[in-house]
C-alpha cells in the first residue's frame, strides 16, 4: 500500500483555523455563530415581485420620511409590497437608495443603535447600581461605539469633530 502524503490546510495556503474546521468567534460573546437562516441562492427576481424600479425607489424615500429604518423599510418593502430583494431589483441596497436622494443621517444607523443600547444600560444600572455584569456589558457597548465612531470619521460618514460622551448620550439619542 502507497504512503499517502499528507498536508495541511495551512500549507495548502488556507489558514490554521479553517484547516482545522474551527469557526471564529463574536468578539464580546461565546457565540460562534455557526445556526442561521441563509438567503437562497438566486440572481433574478420571481414573477409575482414588484418590478417598477422608480416606484419602489419612491416608496423607500416615503417610508424613510415616516421615520423607519433601513431594515424595517426592507422588512416593509417584503411583507406589504411583494420586494423580496430590493438590492436584486435596484442593484443597490436601501441605503444608497436614501444617499442618493439625499437623506442620510447625521450619525449613522448602526451606530445609533449601538447609543440606544447604551442608554437602555445606563438607565438600567442607575437602579441597579451593584449590576457587575452589566456594568461590564456597558463598557463593551462603549467600547465598540468608539471603534465604530472611529471607522466612520476615517471613510467621511461622520464629521471628525464627532466624539462619544457618556453626560451627552442621552441627548443625543432622544
Amino acid at each position: 500500500m502507497p504512503l499517502i502524503e499528507r498536508r495541511s490546510g495551512y500549507e495548502w495556503g488556507v489558514s490554521r483555523r479553517l484547516a482545522q474546521g474551527v469557526i471564529m468567534g463574536r468578539m464580546h460573546s461565546g457565540g460562534k455563530g455557526r445556526s442561521g437562516s441563509t438567503r437562497p441562492n438566486v440572481s433574478d427576481l420571481p414573477e409575482w415581485s414588484e418590478q417598477d424600479a422608480s416606484r419602489v425607489e419612491s416608496l423607500i424615500v416615503e417610508l424613510n420620511e415616516q421615520g423607519n429604518s433601513n431594515a424595517m423599510i426592507g422588512t416593509i418593502l417584503r411583507d406589504q409590497h411583494s420586494v423580496p430583494s430590493v438590492k436584486l431589483l435596484l442593484g443597490k441596497s436601501v441605503g444608497a437608495v436614501l444617499e442618493e436622494a439625499g437623506k442620510t443621517r447625521e450619525v449613522p444607523e448602526e451606530l445609533m443603535n449601538m447609543m440606544r443600547k447604551a442608554q437602555g444600560i445606563i438607565d438600567h444600572l442607575e437602579n441597579n447600581r451593584k449590576d457587575l455584569h452589566n456594568n461590564r456589558q456597558l463598557n463593551l457597548v462603549e467600547s465598540k461605539i468608539r471603534r465604530t465612531a472611529q471607522y466612520y470619521k476615517s471613510n467621511g460618514k461622520l464629521d471628525a469633530e464627532w466624539n462619544y460622551k457618556r453626560d451627552q448620550l442621552r441627548l443625543m439619542v432622544e
